[in-house]
């Protein structure tokens, strides 16, 4: 989704501490989301002392990791945790196809080469995945499934970084930033014991974008940015990737961009996550208030149909639609975990939903009108509806009648800093920022600034977090 965008309307200060250092490290990791996690291990591996800073409270840590399952992982032939064969040049169409081509090819063939060996790393560090021939999760050659969702990957990355001595602090949010003209980078952190500055001989900005920034969304996509659910952390409020920007980080990617996809718009304003993405869209059909439908429902029915809905229902008026079906219908898709609103007629159902009994009554038997069976259901569409619906046009027709109200979800804003293939954070003259390095979603955008292909956010934290952790660490001994 495109908005016209602005600077955000709280600028984030960024300055010189020439006293009341009191602390230093070697590795300062700001975040504590699996990208966050990935550094601070692999600094750590690497011989440096290693602190690491999560805004989240404990049992809140872990960013959106902990709403993920999967990595899309570059093979050349089956593995243990994969099927099939996903060769370099197969990710490389995949992600110039959802791109539109604008990725760093550099950075992103590094994030190709190294994701072949990320799942036998992650696996020594604690994180247990998934046989692919046990038939518990459906076929798949581009991704590898970890054991347990997020959480499970979560907790077993922090237990790891504990066991080898990483310092982890919660309730601490990093809020000023400073170069340190040649000398070493400090940042100032608010935590629960007041405020510090921390000196380090490396930093790594592992601490997302801005999707619970509603100030920055509201001055970026305007009045819309307030009928969005932010599916994952509300933690994620981009200050770091601010101070960064003030410090003359090269920005990288579209502020009025985000990665969203449909949710129920019952789930809870932040971390619904991804239990309440709703995957029956393309069954029935999609409504406005007005109860008119206003895409072709038919048309986007791959991995990539959650992506699509988010954008075209965060285009609706107050950010609001209904997804309708019958009772035949609702038996072919997963149901929502809120349940349907139901009725025994289209006209019930539309007082159910605010919506003009009439008007969505007039939508239904146009649409049931239109319908032309011929082969099996993929095949069945409408002729002569405007906008038709080209593949799976079943009639609703069997009651009861349901519906679920769907919102736009916010996995994550799609502005970042750019890097090299070091994980290094570059100015806006291309030159590395001295012992700053970033990982995850903060520097995603280099590779996927538009679309999304499944799994690729965890697989750029993981791949990148172990490269800046490395990287950071080979500096601060410098």
């Amino acid at each position: 989704m495109v908005h016209k965008a602005h600077p955000p309307a709280r600028p984030v200060r960024a300055f010189r501490f020439d006293e009341h250092i009191v602390r230093r490290c070697d590795v300062v990791v700001v975040g504590g989301g699996a990208a966050a996690l990935c550094a601070a291990i692999s600094a750590r591996r690497s011989g440096a002392s290693v602190l690491m800073l999560e805004s989240a409270p404990k049992a809140l840590r872990g960013g959106n990791a902990r709403h993920s399952r999967n990595f899309r992982i570059m093979h050349d032939g089956p593995t243990p945790f994969i099927q099939g064969r996903y060769d370099a040049d197969d990710v490389r169409s995949d992600l110039r196809r959802v791109t539109g081509g604008r990725m760093d090819d550099v950075v992103a063939d590094r994030l190709i080469g190294e994701s072949a060996g990320i799942v036998g790393w992650l696996s020594e560090n604690g994180v247990r995945f998934q046989d692919a021939g046990d038939g518990n999760l459906p076929y798949s050659r581009k991704t590898a499934f970890f054991h347990g969702g997020g959480k499970a990957l979560v907790n077993a990355l922090y237990e790891t970084a504990a066991r080898l001595g990483v310092d982890i602090r919660y309730d601490s949010e990093v809020y000023w930033l400073d170069l340190g003209e040649g000398l070493a980078p400090s940042v100032t952190v608010r935590c629960l014991d007041g405020e510090q500055v921390l000196s380090a001989g490396a930093v790594v900005a592992a601490s997302g974008g801005f999707q619970a920034n509603g100030d920055w969304l509201r001055e970026c996509w305007g009045a819309v940015a307030d009928q969005i659910v932010t599916r994952g952390t509300p933690h994620a409020t981009g200050t770091v990737l601010k101070g960064l920007l003030d410090l003359g980080a090269a920005p990288v990617g579209d502020a009025g961009c985000g990665h969203m996809v449909a949710v129920d718009a019952r789930s809870p304003r932040f971390d619904g996550g991804i239990v309440t993405r709703l995957d029956g869209l393309a069954q029935g059909v999609v409504v406005d208030r007005d109860g008119r439908r206003f895409a072709d429902e038919g048309s986007d029915i791959g991995p990539t149909r959650f992506s699509v809905w988010g954008d075209r229902v965060a285009r609706c008026a107050e950010g609001l639609a209904f997804s309708i079906f019958d009772s035949v219908i609702e038996r072919r898709f997963r149901p929502s975990i809120f349940p349907a609103i139901r009725a025994g007629s289209v006209g019930e159902l539309a007082v159910a939903l605010g919506i003009a009994p009439k008007a969505l009554e007039q939508t239904v038997g146009a649409y049931n009108a239109a319908i032309r069976s011929g082969g099996g259901l993929p095949d069945w569409r409408t002729e002569g509806l405007d906008p038709p619906k080209s593949r799976q046009a079943a009639p609703i027709a069997v009651p009861p009648f349901g519906a679920y109200p769907v919102r736009a979800g916010l996995t994550s804003t799609q502005l970042g800093v750019r890097v090299d293939e070091r994980a290094r954070v570059l100015d806006r003259c291309g030159i590395p920022m001295d012992g700053i390095f970033a990982a995850g979603v903060i520097m995603a955008p280099n590779v996927i600034g538009r679309g999304y292909l499944a799994g690729i956010a965890m697989t750029i934290g993981a791949v990148f977090g172990r490269i800046a952790g490395r990287e950071a660490a080979a500096h601060a001994r410098r």
